[in-house]
């Protein structure tokens, strides 16, 4: 026995079999780095020959810390934070920590920041599932996938740097609205990509759906059954992949989502194909939303008259001393929040993103606590890889869509 199964066998002994400790069974480290994954991680594989009898995750090698980081901030400032956890939905993890202060501090948000916030969250997810789905197909040597896929992510990035100078970082969304408002060429970027995306997608889905060597990996591998993924608590396209119809947009309509006609794309099968096809789904309804919110969005403000909580527009500061101070003193103190603790949820590509937000009266939050949908659906991998070979476990892996920030934080 080497001296790395001897370390795994002491850390997790408690976990694997007993054919496992007396040598019956071989001990395969698949990490902790890996490039199926979004991150480092580390799985620790029982094996009987090439069948995996038990898969341990081994999480915490890209451990930040952002939520102790997050109290010691302003409100204001902890936002940018949010931008490192899942790194392939940053304009929703934005969504859901300015909601929360919005909600602990009743503040009001205009229509159209509303709006723009819908249009760019889809866009987000478009982008995250297109990661997904170029990665998902460059794992199972489907390389022309990666390249199409990226092709089109970069049209949404390039949107995304239009409204907020930054590609993925953008912290563009604030409490009571957004930044700024967009620039006159955001509406016929956004057209632009409408126009083309449906027959790209239509293209995906000639180079795999039908492909039976991609129906050979993908179908009846990593059964995921619909009581396993409640116990876990598994969100997102893994969920409704097993047959349950549950999104947040439909189910608890924040920003407005209750005005917009889309469906819930579910399947029943719930195996590795079964993920697949949800999530081209929902590239084809995120697209319908996105246009719909564009044709929909009204002229106006982009941020709450609120003073208390919201810093003046940027023109008024070089010829108003008073809003030059108001803008300091909000960037320098911060705002006080209620002492009160709220809980605010959005749907992000891979599921329920939520965060606890508590608050002592304070410029500061005193807990921050995010529950995000990539800890929970990694939870559920021991379960459905079992009996799977290890070339399984590639697939399977990459159908949860984890991404490690969002789980180390």
């Amino acid at each position: 026995m080497s001296q790395i199964e001897e370390v795994s066998l002491e850390k997790f002994k408690h976990l694997v079999s007993e054919r496992a400790l007396t040598g019956e069974t071989m001990l395969l480290n698949m990490g902790p780095q890996h490039p199926s994954t979004h991150g480092v991680l580390r799985l620790l594989l029982e094996l009987d020959g090439e069948v995996v009898v038990n898969c341990i995750p081994d999480i915490g090698f890209l451990h930040t810390g952002i939520e102790k980081n997050m109290e010691a901030k302003t409100y204001q400032k902890a936002e940018v934070m949010t931008d490192r956890l899942d790194y392939m939905n940053t304009m929703g993890n934005n969504l859901a920590y300015v909601m929360a202060v919005e909600k602990l501090v009743d503040l009001d948000v205009p229509v159209r920041a509303q709006g723009l916030r819908v249009i760019l969250t889809e866009l987000q997810r478009i982008a995250s599932h297109l990661v997904w789905l170029g990665t998902s197909g460059l794992d199972l040597a489907a390389m022309s996938m990666f390249l199409y896929c990226f092709r089109e992510r970069e049209q949404i990035l390039d949107i995304f740097e239009l409204v907020s100078g930054q590609r993925m970082m953008t912290t563009y969304f604030r409490p009571g609205g957004v930044w700024r408002d967009v620039p006159v060429e955001f509406e016929k970027a956004v057209r632009d990509f409408i126009k083309i995306f449906p027959k790209r997608i239509d293209e995906y889905e000639t180079l795999l759906t039908k492909n039976p060597l991609f129906i050979d990996r993908m179908v009846d591998i990593g059964y995921l059954s619909k009581e396993t993924a409640l116990s876990y608590g598994v969100t997102g396209p893994a969920l409704r992949a097993s047959g349950v119809d549950w999104d947040l947009r439909k189910a608890r309509p924040y920003c407005g989502y209750e005005q917009y006609d889309f469906n819930v794309p579910t399947r029943t099968e719930g195996d590795t194909y079964a993920r697949y096809l949800v999530r081209i789904d929902e590239l084809r309804e995120s697209l319908r939303i996105v246009e719909q919110a564009l044709n929909k969005l009204p002229l106006g403000p982009v941020r709450s008259e609120n003073r208390k909580f919201v810093p003046p527009p940027r023109s008024e500061i070089g010829v108003s001393m008073e809003a030059l101070i108001h803008h300091f003193k909000l960037w320098t103190e911060g705002f006080p929040a209620p002492k009160a603790s709220i809980y605010s949820a959005v749907e992000s590509p891979r599921g329920e993103l939520a965060l606890m937000l508590e608050g002592d009266g304070g410029p500061k939050p005193l807990r921050v606590h995010l529950r995000t949908p990539s800890f929970d659906n990694l939870g559920v991998l021991s379960e459905i890889v079992k009996g799977h070979l290890v070339a399984d476990l590639v697939a399977i892996l990459a159908s949860i869509d984890i991404v490690l920030g969002d789980i180390d934080r």
